[in-house]
């Protein structure tokens, strides 16, 4: 029995998840969920309903997508891209980007839902609590941890792609290049492109970048 992930492909969470199975070569089966009827076995499963969730042949349940990466990671790492010396520093990242980052990305993407500010004043506020320290820090290393990729480049890229879709073209001319050189180069990485194909089309079997 493979290990069963429910997903969805255009979920950021789902997609860190898949990014870090796919690394890390795990065999598994994908179970594509339609967000508007989502499959009962799933609510048995994980009553929140929400994706990723990860069965394993065990019969546990991983319900959070950073449970899912550090599990994938943990079965194999074959470029080292889990270094627990840098937790202090990646986890930290991890809670701003899920956390403070996540709700203003949310209000940047649907300004009507939360009207108290304008969508530019929605992306200004996280601008300055991710875009421009991330910028500064990939003006100094190539990855969020140094000069090797790791799992919270991973963890941390589906979030910034969906920031940047919001409005590409004021993305494209923001200033940021370091930040959008990172950004480009990840998604057109083969990782990438294997973990987004559609679900009638994905491999079964694992991949590498």
């Amino acid at each position: 029995m493979l290990p069963l992930l429910y997903s969805f492909r255009r979920c950021p969470y789902a997609m860190r998840a898949r990014l870090a199975l796919h690394y890390a070569g795990v065999q598994l089966n994908i179970h594509e969920v339609q967000l508007r009827a989502k499959p009962p076995e799933l609510l048995r499963l994980s009553p929140k309903g929400t994706v990723p969730v990860l069965l394993l042949p065990s019969g546990e349940v991983l319900e959070q997508s950073a449970d899912i990466m550090l599990w994938a990671l943990a079965q194999a790492d074959p470029q080292g891209w889990r270094r627990p010396e840098l937790d202090a520093e990646s986890l930290p990242w991890l809670a701003l980007n899920d956390g403070p980052f996540k709700q203003l990305l949310d209000r940047y993407k649907y300004p009507d839902r939360h009207p108290r500010q304008t969508q530019p004043a929605w992306r200004a506020e996280a601008e300055a609590l991710m875009l421009a320290p991330l910028e500064q820090r990939l003006e100094r290393q190539a990855y969020l941890l140094g000069a090797s990729p790791s799992w919270l480049d991973l963890a941390l890229l589906p979030f910034i792609r969906q920031f940047a879709g919001v409005d590409a073209v004021w993305f494209e001319a923001a200033p940021y290049p370091a930040l959008r050189g990172w950004l480009h180069a990840w998604v057109a990485s083969d990782l990438f492109v294997a973990i987004m194909a559609k679900p009638a089309l994905a491999a079964q079997s694992p991949g590498t970048n």
